[in-house]
């Protein structure tokens, strides 16, 4: 009994176990992600305040029925199918990021397969949800795609005209993401 003691008090003082029985890291992967539609973000990410409170926790874009839904980058497929009435794809990457793809009209890959970036998923119908987590956390997919601070938000009541191509997109003001609006007089 003392030397079991004793090993434990050795054990105790030196450096932490899995320290000890820990593999050399490797360097992180480097993932370069794109967008999975050429279409405005007509909601942006708003992380809820808790679980269950309302937010978008994802990008929502606008899409024309039946366009093409792109893997934002490689990964191996780890969902594939429907949940309630909507149809869904997550792609788990190198680099611990998982991405979703929601309300799709239709699925072109299975469970466990490998993907390429750009390569199709499916279709979506008239938006796609876009989303990304590390772990349980949500994550903003503008950060991945160099798009944090410059989405460009498309009112409720416009969103049909943008998708169907009728307008043009607002433009920036000097690279501060917000669209140009009237000149408001006070």
């Amino acid at each position: 009994m003392l030397a079991v003691g004793v090993a434990v008090g050795v054990l105790a003082a030196g450096p932490p176990v899995e320290a000890q029985t820990a593999a050399p890291r490797r360097a992180a992967a480097v993932v370069v992600y794109r967008p999975p539609v050429s279409g405005p973000v007509i909601d942006a990410f708003r992380p809820p305040a808790h679980v269950g409170a309302p937010g978008n926790r994802g990008l929502e874009y606008a899409t024309g029925p039946g366009t093409a839904v792109r893997a934002s980058a490689d990964g191996v497929v780890t969902f594939a199918g429907k949940v309630g009435r909507a149809a869904h794809v997550t792609v788990a990457h190198a680099d611990g990021v998982r991405t979703t793809y929601s309300f799709l009209a239709s699925v072109a890959v299975r469970a466990g397969q490998s993907v390429a970036a750009g390569q199709v998923l499916g279709t979506a119908g008239a938006t796609l949800h876009f989303g990304a987590r590390i772990g349980e956390a949500y994550v903003d997919p503008g950060v991945l795609l160099g798009e944090a601070g410059r989405v460009r938000l498309v009112p409720a009541a416009l969103r049909a005209s943008y998708r169907d191509g009728a307008r043009a997109l607002p433009q920036p003001l000097g690279g501060s993401g917000r669209a140009r609006s009237p000149t408001v007089r006070r």
